[in-house]
């Protein structure tokens, strides 16, 4: 698609900031109702571009959460801070006195769910005057960078996710320990295609994530840790990145199917409070056949964090 392209519908357009993900959004007011043709056109975009930046969009909670059921359900994130009211809006809401936590790390939103989320749409409510900019990456952009010979050595494999740093929300004592034992319980350990194929487009996708990936099946630890090491470091690469600053009424949609995300921690003790909705998603597929190889044991290894959560806290089961 050129750098500037009118969409089908004539009132929306859409103007590409990045080279390998990302575009601007022009010309629709997100407080009215979108036309059949309009949310067309931006669905194309979304599956086009990756991640869909909407600007000067002074908007309601409510109107946020109506777009996003155009896409699909919202869905209740386990552990993410929220409002009683509103169990399906996260806020993030940090500053001195309620820091940062878990999301300085390349991830996609949720891969421990047998179905992750189709998108995430987060919306800037009060920025730092500088910092707190989040990264992206396109995991499509990701796969197609590996060699030939690399992306059929990863066709069929499947890989071991599970929700690792949320663990460290739950203390030791007895009370907790039983609650930690019903979330495994109700999110135990899944398995997703290494390479997964998006449903729409049928591109595929790297669907590896430092965050929540634990092993690849069938392979020994050290072999499954120099593999995940040198598929993580893929998201890494500033060719396959779009970086965004955020502003007041800014939103951004992003297809968590083929894209991973990096928040910035480096604007504590400033404050920054942005809503987040999340759209569900289906089961990850892979185009290729799996590999049928046995299933090892996986270290359920986390990642040193503080004991500062973020407002981040186990829901009720």
């Amino acid at each position: 698609m050129p750098d500037e392209a009118m969409a089908t519908d004539s009132e929306v357009r859409v103007r590409r900031i990045a080279t390998a993900c990302g575009a601007e959004i022009d010309g629709i007011d997100l407080t009215q109702p979108l036309s059949n043709s309009t949310f067309s056109a931006i669905e194309t975009a979304f599956v086009e571009h990756e991640v869909l930046v909407f600007r000067d969009q002074e908007i309601s909670t409510e109107d946020q959460k109506t777009f996003g059921r155009r896409f699909g359900d919202l869905t209740v994130h386990p552990f993410a801070p929220s409002s009683g009211d509103a169990p399906e809006l996260i806020v993030f809401d940090n500053d001195a006195d309620n820091p940062p936590w878990g999301t300085d790390v390349w991830h996609s939103d949720e891969t421990f769910r047998a179905e992750p989320p189709l998108g995430t749409m987060l919306r800037a409510l009060i920025v730092p005057d500088y910092g707190g900019d989040t990264l992206f990456t396109s995991m499509s952009a990701a796969y197609e960078g590996l060699s030939d010979r690399m992306q059929q050595f990863i066709s069929g494999l499947e890989a071991v996710h599970d929700f690792k740093p949320f663990r460290n929300l739950f203390e030791s004592d007895p009370a907790s320990r039983e609650k930690l034992r019903a979330f495994e319980d109700r999110y135990p350990p899944v398995s997703h295609p290494v390479v997964r194929a998006h449903p729409v487009s049928g591109r595929k996708v790297l669907f590896v994530n430092p965050q929540f990936t634990l092993a690849i099946k069938g392979m020994d630890e050290d072999e499954s840790q120099a593999l995940l090491k040198l598929l993580f470091h893929q998201a890494e690469i500033p060719e396959y990145q779009y970086r965004h600053r955020w502003a007041p009424n800014t939103m951004v949609l992003w297809d968590n199917r083929s894209v991973q995300h990096y928040a910035i921690h480096d604007y504590f003790p400033k404050r920054r409070k942005l809503e987040r909705i999340t759209i569900k998603g289906d089961r990850p597929f892979s185009s290729d056949p799996v590999v049928d190889i046995a299933v090892v044991r996986s270290r359920k290894g986390s990642r040193a964090i503080s004991d500062a959560h973020g407002g981040h806290t186990p829901k009720e089961t």
